[in-house]
């Protein structure tokens, strides 16, 4: 593959999987707008509570993978708050799921590990959201497909500086 500037080799790959351009019809793009806030905003209240939960005694937080009290309420709170925030508006959407993956991962596997069904399903299902969301991807109406929009538009303007190739002398018909 062809870099997009200097030196970055499959540059334009990860630009393209980061922020993908793809005009998609209304009632989709409408779709995944609403998962987004449906979801992204049950995150950010759930990462809220663990703040006022735990605010005062994070040492009383658990530790499922040995980093310490402190720092696995710190990346919790990460990844529900901050991440959460992301996903809201579409910024950054793929990083951002990684962590909040993550995080329901753990929580599913290791801090409700012992517990019944009933305790660890929340985690599995916003595990399970957060999973299909990455696959579909942000959708129109986010701050990631403005980025891509743009990205696009250059990417379509150095081609057309670098290559013999010109959109436009094809457009018209000939008569």
């Amino acid at each position: 593959l062809a870099p997009l500037r200097g030196n970055f080799l499959y540059m334009d790959s990860i630009l393209a999987f980061l922020f993908p351009y793809q005009p998609l019809p209304r009632n989709y793009a409408c779709a995944l707008l609403m998962i987004r806030l449906l979801f992204g905003g049950l995150f950010l209240w759930h990462g809220m509570m663990k703040i006022v939960t735990y605010g005062g005694d994070i040492s009383s937080f658990p530790d499922p993978i040995g980093l310490g009290s402190r720092l696995s309420f710190y990346l919790a709170v990460f990844a529900e708050v901050i991440c959460s925030a992301a996903v809201i508006f579409g910024a950054f959407y793929r990083l951002a799921l990684v962590p909040m993956i993550i995080t329901m991962a753990v929580a599913f596997f290791f801090v409700h590990h012992g517990d019944a069904f009933a305790v660890k399903e929340l985690a599995l299902i916003f595990m399970s959201m957060f999973v299909l969301m990455f696959c579909m991807g942000a959708g129109e109406y986010s701050l990631d497909n403005i980025i891509a929009k743009r990205l696009y538009e250059n990417r379509l303007a150095i081609v057309d500086k670098t290559s013999a190739f010109r959109p436009e002398d094809y457009s018209k018909s000939e008569e």
